[in-house]
């Protein structure tokens, strides 16, 4: 019987298929129901989300604000008869839709727990939750950051973040003595350290990169081996492809509509361009050639990849079916064929009009999504499926996540990558022997709250 929290309660973890439920958020409450076994406590980091949630009223005209002289130089008239022309080809997307396309506003370290999310319009908060010595979570922010839409951890780098952003992407690397980042020339520690709220070291922008123009930087994500970033704008048609080591972005793009999201596959070997037209292009990363698909059921809202890289499993802005793409040969190979997944389950709870947000866990065994609108029992709820693949998916849900105060709506969430190369820890318990499989975080709460929720399971 998949697990609900009543009105009130709050989620604390899963033990088992059994998603714990308290009163209210408890550090005392979350060490009683899984602390002991993994020997730490996730506390719920507070931030303001008045700057995240959606408005629907549009922006009144600023008369009063001077842009800062550096920002950029006026442009000659030919530059800006080509901005007339690309605008009426690629119109600017919709404010609106901006708001509920999934893009990546939380992310996790992929070797420690050290979690960065987007916590107002032009900063990323980070807690290192192995740092007993940080009372409080770093703030990122400085005037080259504004507009934040996504940020991700560099693979294979120690601590460096990418942020995207209006105009480019901030990249940030942590500093402590005797270990200083290197910084691109022109950036100096002065004017663009951040301020470390209780750690020992700091953060320092260590790079922008900028493309050709200044368009918002929508969505990121880093090649598995870290060398390589592809970013994408919701306002362009194209995504790029930054050599980060060099500071270069190469521009790729097939078709007409905006990008939404470019998930790079586990083995760097395939890319995802999704278009705001309904149209997603898989890539193959070798020779950088692409097959075309399209959906009649939206855009696609949210995507992650199966651990082997395989699969791809894809949610549609209109619709309450996934869809699984299942490569049927090795890289570089296009050839895949499309498999509807059904939500039996949540498809006769929720009267809703689609998949909002998608998240897959890295070991592949849980599954989480949250939906449009909703009747108002299971309104603003995330959905928690465990996953098999034998070798086609098949999901069973296993019950619902309820976030911190009445109302609460959740913003975005993922999951810890660091297992998927194998289990964190197992434990001898009452439970027998069980996995700590994943860490599922909740980013941005409406209510105003960051919340953690570890998940602990007999693995398949």
């Amino acid at each position: 019987m998949p697990s609900f929290p009543p009105p009130g309660a709050v989620t604390i973890c899963e033990i088992n298929r059994d998603l714990v439920a308290a009163d209210a958020l408890s550090d005392a409450r979350a060490k009683d129901a899984y602390g002991d076994a993994l020997g730490m406590v996730f506390a719920p980091i507070p931030f303001q989300p008045e700057a995240l949630l959606p408005s629907r009223e549009p922006a009144a005209p600023a008369t009063d604000q001077v842009e800062p002289a550096e920002t950029a130089p006026a442009p000659g008239l030919a530059a800006s008869i080509s901005e007339f022309f690309r605008r009426m080809v690629f119109p600017p997307l919709d404010p609106n839709l901006l708001e509920e396309f999934d893009s990546q506003k939380v992310s996790w370290n992929p070797y420690k727990h050290c979690l960065a999310f987007v916590s107002g319009k032009n900063q990323v908060t980070v807690q290192d939750f192995e740092d007993s010595d940080a009372k409080e979570p770093c703030i990122l922010t400085r005037d080259h950051q504004t507009d934040v839409k996504a940020v991700e951890w560099r693979p294979n780098s120690g601590k460096m973040i990418a942020v995207a952003c209006k105009g480019g992407i901030c990249l940030w690397s942590a500093s402590y003595p005797g270990n200083v980042p290197f910084m691109k020339p022109g950036i100096t520690s002065s004017s663009c350290s951040a301020f470390p709220r209780g750690s020992g070291g700091q953060w320092i922008l260590v790079d922008v990169l900028r493309g050709s123009s200044a368009e918002l930087v929508s969505a990121l994500c880093w090649k598995p081996d870290g060398r390589y970033l592809a970013s994408a704008s919701c306002n362009s048609p194209s995504f790029t492809i930054w050599d980060v080591s060099q500071g270069l972005g190469t521009s790729i793009q097939r078709g007409l509509s905006n990008i939404s999201l470019v998930p790079w596959s586990p083995s760097g070997d395939y890319l995802l361009a999704a278009k705001f037209d309904g149209t997603f292009h898989f890539w193959e990363t070798n020779t950088w050639t692409s097959e075309p698909w399209s959906s009649s059921n939206g855009y696609v809202s949210g995507a992650n990849w199966d651990p082997e890289g395989c699969v791809a499993l894809l949610s549609f802005s209109n619709s309450m079916t996934l869809g699984s793409i299942h490569f049927s040969s090795k890289p570089p190979s296009l050839d895949a064929h499309l498999l509807p997944v059904e939500l039996p389950e949540v498809s006769s709870l929720i009267v809703s009009r689609g998949i909002e947000k998608l998240a897959w866990d890295a070991s592949g065994e849980r599954l989480a999504l949250s939906f449009k609108d909703g009747n108002e029992m299971y309104r603003d709820l995330i959905a928690v499926y465990d996953v098999r693949r034998s070798p086609l998916i098949s999901l069973s849900l296993v019950g619902f996540i309820r976030g911190p105060g009445e109302g609460a709506k959740p913003l975005a969430f993922g999951f810890h990558s660091k297992f998927k190369q194998g289990p964190l820890l197992s434990v001898e318990s009452l439970l027998s022997v069980v996995r700590y499989l994943g860490i599922l975080h909740m980013q941005c709460w409406s209510s105003g709250w960051c919340c953690t929720y570890p998940l602990i399971l007999r693995s398949h």
